[in-house]
């Protein structure tokens, strides 16, 4: 590594080379490397303070799968799954031990198949039994299909001889069953699921099931053709008896919640995944660690339907981390670790290799938290963890088949904490004691449940609020029906209308319509209209269009108030007026949208920053980059998709400036499905225009720009396949001997397709910002170039090398140090945006060290099949020139032909 002094000596031009967005320019400074990372597994691990870590065993190493699910027995033996393949049971060596540890498959006596149990997702030990949350599709292999199983050992042999099925689940995969946990009372269990998986016909149901979308926004399925066919609940968590005999919904709306976990109040939580395709659009929301309370609905609809968190008839997270792939959450009570980590949530994160540490903080009825990057590493595709009987941290990376480790983490000063001590006291918040007394009423028709509930529709504290209108909506609604539409209370008539017309049926659309314009809006707080507008989205979504003198009232109502100075508010308000046709609703919100407006996002702010994601995964990393450097405007998209709808309004004028409008957007970059969302609504816009104009709109909206399938943009080129996942030995075998009948403008084209011209230039073509790759065959070998390619991370030059920046309260920052002064560093974390600087004060940082992994992007050419790799290798080595004897000798070949 460089001294700080040689840093600065350093010539400019060379510092700002980075070169995770091709596989070309590393490759010149990886044959010479001087610096090679740590070798051992545990050394890339960065820990919080006062941690130690072991790495304990390799499955993957040992031919035993990829494991991505743990738990302890009642003799203090580890139970672990392959993900697509046998358990085991694992006795571990005590901390500090160099003895392996001892494995053992589990196979089930009087079982007759190949693999006895196993492909599970989820695996927890109670009642004397062994519950399996199977992820799978029968098959050959494995005949169970998904669902909650129970193995029981009824010979008392220490050996696993019955299996009973408890519950079957249609759906399976990544977002099929995962986990599942003993109750806090440790009498029952819970279960959770993602949404590809049917929910199960219910006993009970806490959430009543007659959701909807609820949402005007033009519904738009994901392009790419992501869960199209899922629709609401989404992910859910079930409650169930130990024999599996009644099942309870208690909370839904997730897109892929993995694990839940408890503290010693009881409240649940789990850590909920993003749709990472969504990047860059109004819709998107990050992964977030979710209080999943009684009744909970969390807003997961398909396509761009999803809820926007400020909505009140779903619940917010307590926190939002970020981009990242969610799998395990652990509370930490039973963890030897220091008072700090008291009242405490490991949430791991598969993608970018973090275990973000929130320490939880009541906040009236359920809480806030503060963040911590307790563990990191990369690559570190963390699957599952748990605390072990003796207070230590064992946690597995694997899934997808990929490389799996088992380790173990544990404080230095573990022998001075004793058993039990991190058990926080339960000091309730009367906010707390409230939601929950009134949560006993999301139970079905109860006598009591009205005059409990009623007088705490309008509490100021959300959570509160929410448990008092699920409690209402339980009862019959002939019960209560009256009593909402006579309520005098401006705001308490808000929750109680939502309820309505959430239960209610189109007999009530009139008076409810009636009611809620009579409400006085000015005497609402800015969050109070907001929820009252959401009540008109919910009505006029449930009960269809207005008409006559009804649709006026409701317009002038809703009308003058647009718009605001609120762009959180004016989203709504644009979808009324559209959906009401109101009088200049399209003039008014283009206007905004021309305005570009700023997108009001409080409700999805990050714990962590997309840009410190970038260099932690390269694969990830290089569409992160990307899209930093071109976001949307979401603020725009949304008004844009709104007018999509809008069938009336319209002038010459104000559709030139509309359709204007869709050619700059495909100028930006989103997620993989940005383009061909941005193009349906094109095409739902296109549908309300005079047919003899259709043509002029379509081309002034950017149409040519588009590939046939409008999710993509056209390139000169695309990779024709059929790819494959590269080998050194492979690839050298295919371009080594000979580049005969190599095409250049193909290799060109290709060049530019892989993404080698986003970072390198090739005679004066292409990016400065890495290495010129002219002269790249008068240095370097074809074995040497498909080595660096194929495996970059074998050996990292201090020129490419990223830092890891641990700070002083546990954080940490990975980026590229382009220059440093006396008191800060300057890190670049967007290779294609250098111009974005992020200045680490060096007070802050209490540590930094090489990262591990190389910046090169690995994979670029496993599109390419055998003709396009040696097109693409002989364009290298004949340094971009057409008279390289390389193509003189494919010519020569053709016409010996």
């Amino acid at each position: 590594m460089y001294t700080k002094k040689q840093w600065l000596k350093l010539p400019m031009t060379l510092a700002v080379i980075l070169a995770i967005g091709a596989f070309c320019g590393v490759m010149l400074s990886n044959r010479t490397a001087k610096h090679r990372p740590p070798g051992s597994k545990v050394d890339k691990l960065k820990l919080a303070a006062g941690f130690k870590a072991e790495h304990l065993f390799s499955p993957s190493e040992e031919s035993i799968g990829s494991w991505v699910s743990m738990a302890f027995d009642d003799k203090g033996r580890l139970i672990t799954s392959d993900q697509y393949g046998s358990l085991f049971r694992v006795i571990l060596p005590e901390i500090g031990s160099t003895e392996k540890p001892k494995i053992e498959t589990l196979k089930i006596e009087g079982d007759t198949a190949k693999i006895a149990m196993g492909f599970a997702h989820g695996l927890l030990y109670a009642f004397n039994s062994l519950y399996v949350v199977v992820n799978n599709r029968e098959n050959p292999k494995f005949p169970k299909g998904s669902g909650l199983y129970r193995l029981q050992d009824t010979n008392n042999n220490d050996q696993y001889d019955k299996i009973t099925l408890l519950k079957a689940m249609k759906g399976e995969g990544e977002h099929g069953p995962h986990s599942v946990q003993i109750s806090p009372d440790k009498k029952s269990l819970y279960v959770v699921a993602g949404n590809h998986t049917d929910l199960p016909v219910m006993d009970t149901y806490r959430l009543p099931n007659n959701w909807t979308s609820d949402n005007l926004f033009p519904f738009i399925k994901d392009p790419r053709g992501h869960a199209n066919d899922r629709m609401a609940p989404g992910g859910w968590i079930a409650h169930t008896d130990p024999d599996g005999k009644k099942w309870e919904l208690v909370s839904a709306g997730y897109r892929n919640p993995f694990d839940i976990a408890f503290n010693e109040a009881g409240d649940m939580f789990t850590y909920d995944s993003d749709m990472e395709w969504d990047f860059g659009t109004p819709w998107y929301r990050p992964t977030r660690v979710c209080h999943a309370t009684s009744a909970s609905e969390f807003g997961w609809r398909t396509g761009d339907a999803k809820w926007a968190p400020s909505f009140p008839d779903n619940v917010p997270a307590i926190m939002n981390i970020g981009q990242g792939s969610p799998t395990n959450l652990i509370y930490l009570k039973d963890a030897r670790f220091p008072e700090k980590y008291k009242n405490t949530l490991l949430a791991f994160d598969w993608s970018f290799g973090i275990m973000h540490g929130l320490h939880l903080k009541p906040s009236g009825g359920t809480y806030s938290a503060d963040h911590e990057e307790f563990l990191s590493g990369s690559p570190l595709p963390l699957t599952d963890g748990v605390v072990g009987p003796d207070g230590a941290l064992y946690f597995l990376t694997g899934g997808r088949r990929l490389g799996s480790d088992l380790y173990r983490v544990y404080h230095q000063d573990y022998k001075n904490i004793k058993p039990g001590s991190n058990v926080a006291a339960v000091n309730l918040t009367p906010e707390h004691k409230l939601r929950t007394e009134l949560e006993k009423y999301h139970l079905g028709a109860d006598p009591k449940a009205i005059a409990a509930a009623w007088s705490h529709l309008a509490h100021a504290d959300r959570s509160v609020s929410y448990a008092a209108r699920l409690a209402v909506e339980h009862q019959p609604v002939d019960q209560w029906k009256a009593k909402a539409l006579a309520e005098t209370n401006p705001q308490t008539k808000v929750y109680a209308l939502l309820a309505l017309a959430r239960q209610g049926d189109p007999s009530i659309k009139e008076s409810l319509l009636k009611a809620l314009t009579s409400i006085d809006f000015k005497k609402l707080s800015e969050s109070r209209q907001r929820d009252l507008l959401r009540t008109f989205e919910v009505t006029f979504f449930r009960y269809g269009t207005l008409e006559g003198a009804l649709k006026s009232q409701v317009t002038n109502y809703i009308s003058p108030n647009y718009p605001s100075s609120s762009p959180l508010s004016n989203r709504l308000y644009s979808k009324l007026l559209v959906f009401l046709e109101a009088p200049k609703a399209v003039e008014r919100t283009l206007a905004l949208l021309m305005k570009n407006e700023v997108f009001d996002d409080k409700d999805n702010e990050t714990a962590t920053a997309s840009a410190d994601l970038i260099l932690r995964n390269p694969q990830y990393g290089l569409d992160i980059a990307g899209m930093l450097e071109k976001m949307p405007a979401k603020q725009q998209t949304f008004y844009a998709f709104v007018l999509s709808g809008a069938k009336t309004g319209w002038t010459p004028q104000l559709r030139d400036n509309y359709f204007k409008w869709y050619d700059k957007a495909f100028s930006y970059q989103g997620g993989r499905s940005y383009i061909g969302f941005i193009e349906k609504a094109r095409q739902i816009a296109l549908k309300n225009v005079p047919q003899d104009k259709l043509a002029y709109y379509n081309k002034l909206s950017g149409a040519e720009k588009l590939t046939t399938n409008g999710n993509d943009l056209a390139r000169m080129y695309s990779p024709k396949g059929p790819g494959r996942s590269w080998k050194v030995e492979q690839a050298v075998a295919v371009v080594k001997d000979s580049l005969a009948g190599s095409d250049f403008e193909r290799g060109k084209m290709i060049f530019s397709a892989v993404l080698c011209s986003r970072c390198h230039m090739v005679q004066g073509e292409g990016s400065d910002i890495g290495p010129d790759l002219t002269q790249l065959a008068t240095r370097f070998s074809t074995e040497d170039i498909m080595d660096a390619i194929i495996e970059p991370d074998k050996a990292i030059s201090d020129q490419y090398a990223s830092t890891i920046y641990t700070l002083k309260d546990g954080e940490s920052v990975l980026g590229r140090q382009m220059n440093e002064d006396a008191n800060f560093y300057y890190i670049a974390q967007n290779p294609f945006d250098q111009k974005t600087i992020r200045k680490v004060a060096k007070k802050t940082v209490a540590s930094t060290k090489i990262s591990s992994v190389s910046i090169m992007l690995p994979g670029l050419i496993n599109g390419l099949n055998p003709s396009e790799l040696r097109d693409l290798v002989a364009y290298l080595k004949s340094g971009g020139s057409k008279n390289s004897p390389i193509y003189k000798e494919s010519a020569a070949t053709k016409g010996g032909k």
